[in-house]
């Protein structure tokens, strides 16, 4: 039998995007941010309805990668999409956006503003000295075509993995973090720290006028604990609100079809195992089962999807 401390996310493959329409936005994608297709598929199998718990699914899976980093553009061909909410703010529990590490935010700044975003940030910010853990950080928070949430985020020499600061001619080297409204800290560390195994890599009070005119929420005070696998590379930051307070729960009837979807793939060590685990704790699930692939078009062996405390979807992959 597996000792269950030895049960745990080694690394975050991907972050799966649901997208209105693949093409506008591997547009979006390659030309504002610079990312480059490494595969283009439909699916429509009951495996993958199955896995994704959405009855005969037709999906295109659009696949890009950005340095070392991967996401999936999915668009449900067959399926009518509930859009984002349009008045969807940072405090709202479905919030949750990909950090885009940037060489250089000026220049990604200017070149980002000849496409048509969405700013949720007034203008690029720079954390202030107050905040030890990240001084002299800057971001900018945006919405890309379908109103998921995105930031670019540069780091300082002393902030930061050291990969971000290597010598490059590129302007967008890769992702760092997905970042997630949460409604507990110690709710959320119990399911990935506890239960998922992720290290704890930092915590940070941000607030004052810095935050308010990123978030563009008046008197935003936030607590940011942020989270990595075992193996490193990207990682999770839960974002518990202080002011103005938790916004809006996930809808219970929100699916995997649903544009607001944004699922993070962790690839786990034993599948069985901590899938038992997480039952015996109360997970939600959303896969009526382990789903195996036999297609070796599929990136991954087996998968199953699970929601976090606030509903936020995971799947866990074994590869």
């Amino acid at each position: 039998m597996v000792n269950q401390t030895h049960i745990q996310v080694q690394k975050i493959r991907a972050i799966g995007l649901t997208v209105r329409n693949c093409g506008v936005s591997l547009n979006f994608y390659t030309q504002a941010l610079g990312f480059e297709l490494v595969a283009d598929m439909i699916v429509a199998d009951k495996d993958y309805s199955e896995l994704e718990g959405v009855i005969d699914v037709e999906i295109r899976i659009v696949t890009l990668r950005l340095g070392d980093e991967i996401i999936e553009l999915m668009e449900y061909i067959n399926i009518d999409s509930r859009p984002i909410p349009n008045d969807s703010r940072s405090n709202d529990l479905w919030f949750q956006h990909l950090a885009i590490v940037v060489s250089d935010m000026d220049s990604a700044y200017t070149h980002l503003n000849s496409f048509p975003i969405q700013p949720i940030s007034s203008a690029p910010q720079t954390i202030p000295v107050g905040n030890q853990a990240s001084s002299g950080v800057r971001a900018f928070k945006f919405k890309d075509p379908d109103g998921h949430d995105l930031e670019l985020i540069w780091f300082p020499p002393d902030k930061g993995q050291d990969k971000w600061h290597q010598n490059t001619n590129r302007l967008f080297l890769g992702i760092d973090h997905s970042a997630i409204a949460i409604s507990n800290t110690e709710q959320s560390l119990h399911f990935y720290r506890d239960l998922l195994g992720m290290q704890l890599d930092s915590h940070s009070l941000n607030w004052r006028a810095t935050q308010a005119r990123m978030d563009n929420l008046p008197g935003a005070e936030v607590q940011i604990t942020a989270l990595r696998p075992i193996q490193g590379g990207v990682g999770i930051e839960l974002l518990d609100y202080i002011l103005p307070g938790k916004g809006r729960p996930i809808p219970s009837d929100w699916k995997s079809c649903d544009v607001a979807n944004v699922q993070i793939q962790f690839v786990v060590n034993n599948l069985e195992s901590l899938v038992d685990k997480l039952q015996q704790n109360g997970v939600e699930f959303v896969s009526s089962k382990i789903v195996r692939f036999a297609d070796n078009l599929f990136p991954y062996k087996q998968g199953y999807l699970i929601k976090d405390p606030d509903g936020h979807a995971i799947l866990l992959v074994a590869e």
